[in-house]
């Protein structure tokens, strides 16, 4: 059967002329007689400093799509650095899934190799290529190698939270903390904690989507390379054998992520990646499925931020195999990786090297640390816990709100003297969703009240429609749907509302009369600072995004529209 690229380069005629003629610029004639052209995917970006090495990964993918016999070709694509961009990388996610799906379509390309890092490039191209369905292999970026201040290792992120809380509380100068940024970010690579970055890289591995071994290696590993010079390789035989994300993502692939997000102590951002790139595959999965699968799994690898290690450690421990070797009776064997074998079958021989990091199955860390969906009267559709990250007596809690109408008025508050707080009160920010911030942020782990860390506290309940850093920790209840934008009760509450947090009975609940909740009023302060574009990508976000509970994807890009591009260009 004819390549994809031969509908383009194939024929004698003017068309085929242009495709052909453009393309000669290093080219040789035989690189149209029929061999698969690749495209790599590439989000390498200088405003983008997690993936700012993928060039160099990128000459590797390419040197092994040669020695296949293949074409590569550098696709660069939309970007986005969490770091850096505002107000939230979120805003984008779906922007950059439908920019990378369409380019993909668009190309005369056979397959892609997808080359991300920072949180949201590794979920944006599995959606875009997911709803292409056209061969497509994933090479994560890497984390980068543990640095250290004061002789302290540092994980980035989770660090930065609580450095910067200890500056506010007086025990840490702010010379040491402004000192401490060299040391934080010591190489190339994404965030060495097990944030959403390094979260979304091993489960991209634990779907079947990238070449087996190579998630979690090190961003200035060379044996990154190496294995991005084998994905090259393998890229060809799926494009030659027809190897598409369809064909190796299955239900069975996503429960196996999920059971892998608690043992490896992930992100509760990959609740609304997994369930977007889900789908736009047409895969039931839901919300509650994190929980039924995933909520008596072990945590097993000593990570921050629900531990102490860091990404370079569990890479020297023996990496997710072995983490997956102590669950394997756990994962399902029918689901297939890009090498077209079952993910169980790579798992046999690995070992685990360093019992701290990586926990065996019978002492673990924590013994269910999975993600708890929580429901109640002021969560109806649904909101995630991460019990591995909280304080487990807060777990079932009952205090007063203290509200905050939106990220501002946080700001604006949090540290006043005369602010009604105390170390029982629950902190509630609204106003943060998909709709209301726009993009719904990572700012649901509000920092502490000045005058209770004076006074030792570092942890209080915290509740927002938005999410947390996958680096960050605490009591903090997110994605609270139906957001305040969109109605939800959140927007209704008051302070000095009881809040009832139980946890171990999937409970979120004010403690008013249901009759009381639904006759109020959405707070006008909140209704006020909800986002209303008027124009561009952030209308068009507002518009048609839907709940966290379901991904967060755009209603109109839910599903794929396949390979097929029916019209010529000239």
């Amino acid at each position: 059967m004819a390549p994809r690229s031969a509908q383009w380069y194939g024929s004698d005629d003017r068309d085929g002329y242009i495709h052909r003629a453009w393309m000669r610029r290093g080219l040789p004639a035989d690189a149209f007689d029929g061999r698969p052209h690749i495209a790599i995917a590439n989000t390498a970006s200088d405003l983008t400093p997690c993936n700012a090495h993928l060039n160099e990964v990128s000459r590797s993918v390419a040197d092994g799509i040669y020695q296949a016999g293949g074409i590569p070709l550098n696709l660069p694509v939309v970007s986005l650095g969490e770091t850096l961009v505002r107000p939230t990388a979120m805003l984008w996610r779906n922007m950059a899934a439908m920019a990378i799906e369409e380019m993909i379509r668009a190309n005369p390309i056979d397959g892609v190799v997808l080359l991300g890092g920072c949180d949201k490039t590794i979920p944006a191209l599995l959606m875009g290529a997911a709803s292409v369905d056209l061969p497509a292999v994933v090479v994560p970026g890497g984390p980068m190698l543990t640095g250290t201040f004061g002789g302290v290792p540092l994980g980035c992120g989770t660090d930065v939270w609580r450095l910067s809380e200890e500056v506010r509380a007086g025990t840490l100068s702010a010379a040491d903390f402004r000192n401490s940024e060299s040391s934080m970010i010591r190489s190339r690579g994404h965030c060495n904690t097990m944030g959403t970055a390094s979260t979304m890289g091993l489960l991209a591995e634990v779907l079947g989507m990238t070449l087996p071994g190579i998630a979690g290696i090190p961003a200035p590993d060379s044996r990154l390379l190496s294995s991005a010079h084998a994905t090259g390789v393998l890229a060809v035989s799926m494009a030659h054998e027809g190897r598409r994300p369809s064909t190796v993502l299955s239900r069975a692939s996503f429960l196996n992520a999920i059971v892998a997000l608690a043992a490896i102590g992930g992100s509760t951002n990959a609740v609304v990646h997994l369930l977007a790139i889900a789908g736009r595959l047409g895969i039931p999965l839901t919300q509650d499925d994190f929980d039924r699968v995933g909520a008596d799994v072990p945590l097993l690898v000593d990570l921050q931020p629900a531990g102490r290690f860091l990404m370079e450690d569990l890479f020297r421990a023996g990496g997710l195999h072995a983490v997956l070797r102590e669950v394997a009776d756990l994962l399902d064997p029918s689901a297939l990786t890009v090498t077209g074998q079952p993910l169980v079958s790579v798992l046999a021989g690995t070992e685990a090297y360093d019992r701290e990091v990586i926990r065996p199955r019978s002492a673990p860390l924590q013994p269910a640390a999975g993600i708890a969906v929580l429901y109640g009267n002021l969560a109806p559709d649904g909101a995630v816990i991460k019990p591995a990250a909280a304080t487990p007596a807060l777990l079932t809690h009952r205090g007063p709100a203290v509200v905050f109408d939106s990220i501002e008025d946080l700001h604006t508050r949090l540290d006043d003297p005369s602010l009604p707080v105390t170390p029982d009160s629950v902190l509630i920010l609204r106003g943060c969703g998909p709709r209301g911030y726009p993009g719904m942020p990572e700012v649901s782990n509000l920092p502490l009240p000045a005058k209770l860390l004076a006074a030792g506290v570092r942890d209080m309940v915290r509740i927002c429609d938005g999410r947390m850093s996958g680096t960050a920790y605490g009591t903090v209840v997110l994605h609270v749907t139906p957001e305040a934008a969109l109605g939800g009760p959140l927007a209704k509450v008051r302070t000095g509302d009881i809040i009832v947090l139980d946890v171990p009975n999937r409970r979120l609940d004010v403690d008013i009369p249901d009759d009381e909740l639904n006759a109020r009023e959405p707070a006008p302060e909140a209704v006020k600072a909800f986002a209303a574009p008027a124009r561009g990508w952030e209308k068009l976000y507002v518009d048609t995004v839907g709940q966290a509970n379901t991904g967060a994807d755009l209603d109109f890009l839910v599903g794929g529209s396949g390979d097929t591009v029916s019209r010529e260009s000239h």
